[in-house]
């Protein structure tokens, strides 16, 4: 009884540290949103940047509620066929879509691979009626809202700022709006901190609830929050650099002031979405508010097609990640049931 015991608690223990490495790779594959405005208008240098994102991921755990991490651990799939082979289906198919996309340079969302691997695994184990629906159309349906919502919200601040400072010369401008991205970059970050680390949370909870080391109705344990908070911070202080040239420069030339409604507008998509529990994309709010804001100096300071293309990453992301899930479960089963 308690070697089985103990191989109960190696296999979490192992399954834990899978997700914090997930979580890990979430803060590399996106520290790109984080900081490619900012290091591309050339406000900060690179390093910089990142330990800025770093510190307000982290800072996040203070300000933000657990409500995503209950989206992510109760509302996607049914808690009572969650085993061990299920979070490890779930974390192989996002872990596996994230390198695929970053070795491609391409800002696809790791909470979307998230997602789509809980999906894959739920449904190889069980079938469609696993799914919870309420949580994965709200999901899916900020797949177009956040990047809609950050486009609309960057143009119309665009817009505004351009009104307001008519008068004002280019470079007083420009000087102005440098110092201001450093608040903006800052509050960007502290939002994917706060919405992107709570998703590990969720499946870490997940699994110690289904491995029978947390309650059903009990508070997450205070050491996987902060750990997952830690962890996502290190990510991106390493940061994701084959995404920042293509997130800062290839979609549309950002000047300071650009980037600040970017990252102004993106901050507030990703805050609403947080307090509403809602697991959304950084690489989608950010990418959609770039849009936005270039789209409003000129459609042809665009380079459409470049996000033609993020857009069909977007869309392939949960079925790949989910696919990818369902036949790692099952490879699972086979190997070590």
């Amino acid at each position: 009884m308690e070697a089985v015991e103990q191989l109960s608690f190696g296999i979490v223990a192992g399954l834990v540290i899978v997700a914090l490495a997930f979580d890990f790779m979430n803060g590399f594959h996106d520290a790109a949103n984080s900081i490619a405005t900012v290091v591309s208008t050339r406000v900060l240098k690179p390093y910089q940047a990142v330990l800025i994102a770093a510190f307000f991921n982290f800072l996040a755990v203070f300000i933000f509620h657990l409500s995503v991490a209950a989206t992510v651990g109760k509302g996607i799939i049914d808690q009572g066929i969650v085993d061990h082979y299920v979070v490890l289906g779930a974390l192989t198919g996002a872990i596996s879509w994230n390198i695929i996309t970053w070795w491609y340079a391409i800002p696809s969302s790791s909470s979307h691979a998230l997602i789509g691997g809980l999906v894959g695994a739920g449904v190889a184990k069980a079938g469609t009626w696993a799914l919870v629906p309420a949580g994965i159309l709200k999901t899916v349906a900020f797949i177009f809202i956040s990047p809609l919502m950050g486009m609309l919200l960057g143009s119309c601040l665009f817009l505004l700022i351009s009104w307001l400072f008519v008068r004002s010369t280019p470079s007083r401008v420009d000087r102005l709006f440098r110092r201001l991205q450093l608040f903006s970059s800052s509050l960007y970050s502290l939002g994917h901190g706060g919405n992107d680390a709570q998703k590990t949370v969720g499946i870490i909870w997940m699994l110690l609830i289904a491995g029978g080391y947390a309650g059903k109705d009990a508070p997450i344990p205070a050491w996987v929050v902060i750990a997952c908070y830690v962890t996502i911070g290190l990510g991106t202080m390493f940061g994701g650099w084959r995404i920042v040239k293509t997130m800062g420069q290839r979609i549309t030339k950002i000047r300071p002031v650009g980037g600040f409604c970017a990252e102004l507008s993106g901050s507030i998509t990703l805050f609403l979405a947080t307090a509403l529990g809602i697991p959304v994309s950084t690489t989608h709010t950010i990418t959609g508010s770039i849009v936005g804001v270039g789209s409003t100096q000129s459609v042809s300071a665009v380079r459409w097609g470049l996000a033609g293309n993020i857009v069909w990453a977007w869309v392939l992301t949960i079925p790949c990640s989910a696919f990818i899930a369902g036949v790692s479960w099952w490879i699972a089963h086979i190997l070590l049931g």
